[in-house]
């Protein structure tokens, strides 16, 4: 029997100057990028009153908060970014760890994070609960 769910993904903008250590390269100087964040969510039911998984704008807005934290800063000198490599993959499950808090209230579930520095490239974080 097959078993139905839809995916919402929203996505969002921010900037922010980062340094990688110990990598040997230009990306051990420090330079900015214009990241997109994408939130992908996962839900099996549809509210009675909207027939929505969720609502895009209460998604938006819970991305937003997060990336606030990061916009325009130089992440080197951002906790906890300041002890760990500011890498995409280290923004994405940073991403995760503060956002599936705040989807509890929800009846969705965190299916991914990603980060992209340039549209070439992105990476992506996901936790499978067994």
């Amino acid at each position: 029997m097959a078993r139905s769910f839809w995916q919402l993904t929203v996505r969002e903008g921010f900037s922010s100057a980062h340094a990688l250590r110990n990598y040997q390269g230009k990306c051990e100087n420090m330079h900015g990028h214009n990241y997109l964040a994408e939130l992908v969510v996962e839900g099996d039911t549809l509210t009675e009153d909207t027939e929505l998984v969720a609502d895009f704008t209460v998604l938006k807005k819970i991305l937003r908060e997060e990336l606030q934290k990061l916009d325009h800063c130089v992440l080197n000198e951002t906790p906890p970014f300041d002890k760990i490599n500011p890498s995409s993959e280290n923004i994405a499950r940073y991403l995760w760890k503060c956002i599936e808090p705040r989807l509890k209230e929800f009846p969705v579930r965190l299916y991914s994070v990603s980060i992209s520095e340039k549209s070439a490239q992105t990476a992506t974080y996901r936790e499978i609960k067994d």
